[in-house]
Parts: structure tokens; sequence; C-alpha cells
């Protein structure tokens, strides 16, 4: 059975709110920045590790592999050691893989560093959910929860320019040392400032019959594993997103020079979503917001598909389009991450981590089919958003038994 969770008197964190938000939006952050930052570095990748245009996509999603599988081990070790020792030690290793990756030689190197960085700082996106879940529960959850997505959202905005700007003064490995030094200065801010948040009494030892009986309480709660299910489907269309992106803006429009500028207005749509949501969710309910948001996102690709189909699209409408895209992504997976971790406050850290295995890998995979199957169009990527969004819906109407839009 789970352990009895730390008993709060009011939704608050160990140092003041708006910190606390930096904080974990950092936290977040540079796990995004071994991802987006690389982008325009693609072509480089090419050139200097003898890669193909379709092994390019392996650079993030072997990253993204590696960072799902760890998080079944992050979870307990965070559960039984706390937060603090589990996310300094993977910062750490991170930090290691980076230097790695700056001095590979070939493909199969760096791939096999990302994996490992991958494995590492999978710690952060548990022990955020598990910091965050110790200080917060319900709508106040889903509110910190999207106001620290919001500000981690500054970093995919500027990401992909700070890796052109990086690529001005030298190659692509000056990207991976930018990052170990940025993981390094994140960490020591963390280390300063940041209590352990789980008490010594709700530490749960590691023990194998209890883990399985934690992993099959978070597979038999409804909403845990539905809206967990359901954020698979849209994590994995933004994985699409991030692979297919370069190829579109060079290939389709041929304006590899504007990818920064598209990156950004499609990001900054995703952070007014998150943003939007930190000021509506109280008021209106997680269940409103995000079914209401994947209705709009299947709208909008469908609009999209649409478009494309009828030779409309140029640049700035597909830009416009999957503006909107992206925040009906941040309102829908905001709150359905935060639906699928409410009844879970016993054992934040294990149940984050399998939910977050699940959801990560699970969003690799069909975010690497989704970049494999370019095609010289945009037809793969709006097919990805709009299955996403149905499949989405279609589980939360599974999850709240066809009551969707409610309230609570």
């Amino acid at each position: 059975m789970p352990q009895v969770e730390l008993q709060r008197d009011e939704n608050s964190s160990p140092i003041r709110f708006a910190e606390f938000v930096a904080l974990i939006a950092s936290l977040m952050a540079v796990g995004a920045l071994g991802i987006d930052t690389m982008l325009p570095a693609f072509p480089q990748f090419q050139r200097d590790l003898h890669a193909t245009p379709g092994d390019l996509p392996l650079i993030i999603v072997m990253f993204s592999t590696g960072f799902g599988i760890a998080q079944l081990v992050h979870g307990p070790l965070a559960d039984r050691f706390g937060r603090r020792p589990v996310l300094i030690g993977a910062l750490a290793w991170y930090v290691v893989m980076n230097l790695l990756c700056a001095v590979a030689g070939s493909l199969e190197l760096l791939l096999l560093a990302r994996v490992f960085a991958g494995l590492g700082i999978a710690a952060t996106r548990v022990v955020t959910i598990a910091l965050i879940r110790d200080c917060y529960s319900g709508r106040a959850m889903a509110r910190v929860s999207s106001l620290a997505v919001m500000t981690f959202m500054i970093f995919p905005i500027i990401a992909p320019s700070i890796g052109e700007i990086i690529l001005k003064f030298g190659s692509w490995r000056l990207i991976f040392n930018m990052v170990a030094i940025v993981s390094a200065g994140i960490a020591a801010w963390f280390i300063l400032r940041m209590p352990e948040t789980l008490a010594p009494e709700n530490r749960v030892p590691l023990e194998w019959n209890r883990l399985v009986g934690n992993w099959r309480f978070t597979l038999a709660d409804r909403q845990s594993v539905g809206y967990a299910a359901a954020v698979i489907g849209l994590q994995g269309a933004l994985f699409g997103y991030i692979t297919s992106i370069q190829p579109i803006v060079s290939t389709v429009f041929h304006r590899p020079e504007e990818l920064g500028l598209v990156f950004a207005l499609c990001a900054g749509l995703m952070m007014c979503g998150n943003l939007l949501n930190s000021r509506i969710v109280m008021w209106l309910g997680m269940r409103r917001i995000s079914h209401a948001a994947m209705l709009v996102l299947i709208l909008a690709a469908s609009a999209s598909l649409a478009i494309e189909h009828l030779g409309y699209e140029n640049l700035w409408l597909f830009v416009a389009m999957q503006a909107v895209t992206m925040m009906c992504f941040g309102l829908a997976a905001s709150n359905c991450s935060a639906m699928a971790m409410a009844n879970m406050g016993a054992i934040a850290g294990t149940a984050s981590s399998l939910q977050g295995f699940v959801v990560t890998t699970g969003g690799a995979v069909i975010g690497g089919l989704i970049g494999r199957s370019f095609n010289g169009t945009t037809t793969p990527l709006h097919i990805g958003f709009l299955t996403a969004g149905i499949v989405a819906l279609a589980l939360a109407a599974i999850v709240e038994r066809g009551r969707l839009f409610r309230p609570t």
C-alpha cells in the first residue's frame, strides 16, 4: 500500500513562490536545451559525422528514449533517498555526458553519449513533478505547473537562436559545452537554495514488492492511466514537430534562415497557452480547459491539412496555424499531466516516473516515426497532430465516462 502523504496546512513551497517556479522551470529547461539547441546544427552533424538525413532525428530520439527509460529508476530513488541527492547526482552526470558529446568523433559515439545523457537528465522530469506535488495539490498544482512550463518555454523559444549564434563562433561541439556549463550553473542554484521536500517519515523503502505494488496502484487508477495515455499522443506530436521543423523550414519553404524565428513564434504561443491556463484554471477547472483545447487542436490540425492539400500553404500561414496548435497543446498537456497525478500524492516520485516513462518513451517513438515520415511536405506533421488530438479527446471521454467539459 502507498505511504501516507505528508500533510500540509496550505499549498506552499519552502522558498519564495516566484523563485520556486523559476527554479522548476530551469530544471526542466536543461533537458530542453539538450534538444532544441541542436536543431540548427543538423547540417554540421551530417557533414562531420557522415550521417544521412534519416539519421539526424536519432540525435533527438536516442536522447528522448534514454530520458524516458531512466524515469523508472529515478522515481523510486527519489521516494527512497529524497529529491535532492537524486537530482544533484543526475545533473552532475548530465554535465559529464554533454562534455563527452562535445568530443565525439563518430555518430555512434555521439548517439551513445546522447542515450546516457538522457538517462541522467530524466531525473529533472521526475523530481520536478514530485517537488511540485510535495508542495501543491489540485488546481493549485495545475497553476504552478502552468507557470513553470510557461517560464520554461522561454528556453525552447530562444534555444535554436542560441544554437545559431554559437555556430557562428564554433562548431556543434561548442553547443554541447554550453549545455554542460548551463547545467552546472542550475545545479549550483538548486544545491544552494532548494531544501529537501520529502519528509523522512514519508520515504519509501526500495523493496521490489512495494515498488510493484506502487506501479499497480498507479496503473489501477483510471485517471492516472487515461490522462497519461492522452499525454503520450500529444507528446508524440510535439516530438514530431521538433524532429520535422528543420527540414520543413529548409526543404518545404526554402527559408532555413528563418528557423529560429519560426520556432520562437510557435513556442511563444505555447507559452501563452500556459500563461492563460495559470490565470483561468482556478476558475474554469482542468477538465473544461483541457477538453476544449483538444477539440480546438483537432480543428486547427484539420484546417492545416486542408490548406496544405489545397495548395494554399506558405511559411507564415503554416506558422500561424502551427502556433494555434501549439497553444492548444500547452493548455491540454499541462492539465492532463496534473490530472494524471491528482491521486498519486502518496507515491509522487514513483508515479511520476512510471507516467514519465510511458509518456516520454511513447512520445519519442511516435515523434521519431513522424520525423522519419517526412516526405518533402508538411502532411505527416499535420496528420500527427490531428491523430494526437482525436486520440487524446477519445481517451478523456473514456476516463470521464462521456462527461466531458465538467468544471471539477
